[in-house]
């Protein structure tokens, strides 16, 4: 193959998955808590080092020009969004650092502890304190289901304390983790964290606000600006295939004309 042609393919490529995450961030705008994707890239080493074979014969421009781009791992942004008010007494809003501890008893993994940002919670039919999205229990300091009263308001202080009737009741475990970058998307405004991350959490520095929730953190004009310029990354490395793909046709019919 065309060492411009595998070169400007992969800026195609890589253009297009980041086209595709800044489309799904920009989908998840009203989405409460979401925490956008951030799409990076690196440049490809050429053949002899990504290969270990420095022993070998190469073309030193070549080299030079390296294998174009290659995808890293995606970035979550975990920047503040913005509060709004709901009147709601069981939503809570994080506002800081931290998040709250749910159970996701449908786990594949051992691991049923996920963390997330969205804190509009409801009473299930069993009194528990549950996500209002997904059903999944919010826990407590000591890894249990809140279990609520019946007929008593709902007051919850900043540090998660939740009371009914003057009395305390249990506290939501608000917590943060020391590595966000090791927190991976789980759906569902979901979070989940390798074993030892999730046994290592400790007590949240932020707060919480009740009778509120945490808006998407994505600016809406950068997100469709972002979708703009990578679809002009992914045009114009289509149109730099094309002029290779005119050069190898001239250089064949060309320059590979035999002569008599």
């Amino acid at each position: 193959m065309s060492q411009g042609i595998q070169i400007a393919a992969s800026g195609l490529l890589t253009a297009m998955y980041r086209q595709d995450v800044f489309a799904n961030n920009l989908a998840n705008m009203d989405s409460v808590g979401y925490k956008p994707d951030v799409p990076t890239s690196r440049p490809r080493p050429d053949v002899i080092a990504e290969d270990h074979v420095g022993h070998l014969p190469s073309n030193a421009l070549l080299r030079r020009l390296g294998g174009g781009a290659i995808l890293n791992p995606n970035r979550i942004d975990f920047s503040q969004g913005p509060l709004r008010v709901t009147g709601n007494a069981l939503d809570v809003a994080v506002e800081g650092k931290g998040f709250l501890a749910v159970k996701d008893e449908n786990s594949g993994s051992g691991d049923q502890v996920r963390l997330t940002r969205d804190g509009r919670m409801t009473r299930d039919r069993a009194g528990r304190l549950v996500m209002g999205t997904s059903g999944l229990p919010v826990l407590d300091t000591q890894n249990r289901p809140i279990q609520l009263r019946d007929g008593l308001a709902v007051e919850i202080d900043g540090r998660g304390v939740v009371s009914q009737g003057g009395a305390v009741i249990g506290q939501l475990q608000f917590v943060e983790v020391g590595d966000e970058r090791s927190l991976t998307k789980a759906g569902h405004s979901l979070f989940a964290a390798p074993a030892e991350v999730i046994a290592s959490r400790k007590p949240a520095t932020g707060l919480l606000r009740q009778r509120h929730i945490e808006e998407s953190s994505i600016d809406e004009v950068r997100a469709l600006m972002s979708v703009t310029g990578a679809a002009r990354e992914v045009d114009l490395n289509g149109w730099m295939i094309q002029q290779h793909d005119r050069l190898l046709e001239r250089a064949i019919n060309g320059l590979g004309r035999p002569t008599f």
